[in-house]
């Protein structure tokens, strides 16, 4: 039980470091980079993206425009929650928190072109080639905002960059507290060994010494 607990350790450990390197490199980048861009979380996200539009279209026109956006946000916020408050594992939950953040920095690109409208979108069109089918230059149309798409999209950045960190101090923790708890269940056990051992019953004339014997024998 103690080995398996050490792999599932150093199984989170690894996870864990992979993240941090990767959330390094999304922490240094801004709206308009490349490692934004070109993800491939672009290519988890996006599913759910594109599914916020049919779930949320019911609400009405802008609601199912915002509705994208929305579910990339919602569902692995939603993994956060479960995580926590559900299945009492708060490392799941600090992976998620990654992924909530990282979703922040994925619809970033999205908001700063919302003028520019010159990002590839769904079916290798821009928003400019189809008009009305940019959801951010609808969003932020729709509100007044337009002018403000590249501050918008910076703090949806920044949102994204506290996260990560978070999830590098909170994960960080988590392993550390793991960790000390493996190495005092290991010392116990090592203790509870020991005085196992020195307290270990003897058989045959070895359950006492010749000096008894003779004891015995005299008292006879």
């Amino acid at each position: 039980m103690q080995g398996l607990e050490r792999q599932w350790f150093y199984g989170r450990l690894l996870l864990y470091f992979f993240l941090v390197g990767w959330g390094v490199r999304f922490i240094a980048g801004h709206p308009n980079a490349p490692v934004v861009l070109e993800s491939f979380m672009h290519n988890v996200n996006l599913p759910l993206h594109e599914a916020g539009h049919v779930v949320f279209g019911v609400f009405g026109w802008f609601i199912g425009v915002l509705g994208g956006t929305l579910m990339q946000l919602l569902a692995p916020l939603a993994f956060v929650i479960a995580f926590l408050v559900k299945e009492k594992n708060n490392f799941g939950s600090a992976i998620c928190l990654w992924w909530f953040g990282q979703n922040f920095m994925d619809i970033s690109p999205y908001i700063a072109d919302a003028r520019a409208q010159q990002l590839l979108l769904l079916g290798g069109v821009t928003g400019k080639d189809v008009p009305g089918y940019h959801d951010w230059n609808n969003i932020l149309g729709h509100l007044g905002w337009l002018e403000k798409d590249q501050l918008i999209a910076s703090i949806s950045y920044d949102i994204g960059r506290f996260l990560m960190v978070a999830l590098f101090i909170w994960g960080g923790y988590l392993l550390l507290v793991q960790y000390n708890a493996l190495n005092r269940a290991e010392e116990s056990r090592t203790q509870e060994e020991d005085e196992q051992q020195e307290w270990k019953p003897m058989t045959g004339k070895a359950w006492f010494s010749e000096d008894d014997h003779d004891d015995r024998s005299e008292s006879d």
